[in-house]
């Protein structure tokens, strides 16, 4: 993942310490499931050590993983947009150790601070866009007759 989807690089030192302060440390032992495609989207993490596998629902097929992400990558995205519904699966790849932040007070404080509201949507979306990418990257990799294409070009 790009650096400039990672909160450290992503959020200027000031935003990034007043959301600190309102974060919980937690931890999953390897293969904990983190949340379900389709659950409540009430909070979000920032990987501190660890890694943990997205993954997405395919019916009739076992849920192929999306993406790996590990230190300082956020897992969670769906917890900014209505209706706040989970759009992929999680789970501890290896044991993780995280920083939780609670999704209403995090929105609450960017209602509240229009700049930190800015910044905050800013690096969410870029984190959604790389996403968004990977997920097609994998699933054609997967499903499509001759994967996603990003080998020779005709």
């Amino acid at each position: 993942m790009s650096n400039t989807t990672t909160m450290m690089s992503a959020i200027p030192t000031e935003h990034r310490k007043r959301l600190m302060r309102i974060a919980r440390d937690v931890a999953f032992p390897a293969g904990t499931r983190m949340f379900e495609e389709g659950g409540h989207a009430d909070r979000f993490w920032i990987i501190r050590t660890g890694s943990v596998i997205l993954d997405m629902h395919v019916p009739g097929r076992r849920s192929p993983a999306i993406e790996t992400l590990g230190h300082g990558e956020l897992v969670g995205w769906s917890w900014l947009f209505p209706p706040y519904v989970w759009q992929l699966g999680a789970v501890a790849q290896s044991p993780v150790r995280a920083d939780e932040y609670d999704a209403l007070a995090v929105r609450l404080m960017c209602d509240d601070d229009p700049e930190l509201g800015a910044v905050v949507g800013q690096w969410v979306g870029r984190v959604l866009a790389h996403r968004l990418q990977a997920a097609r990257t994998r699933l054609l990799d997967l499903y499509a007759p001759y994967g996603s294409g990003s080998g020779a070009r005709g």
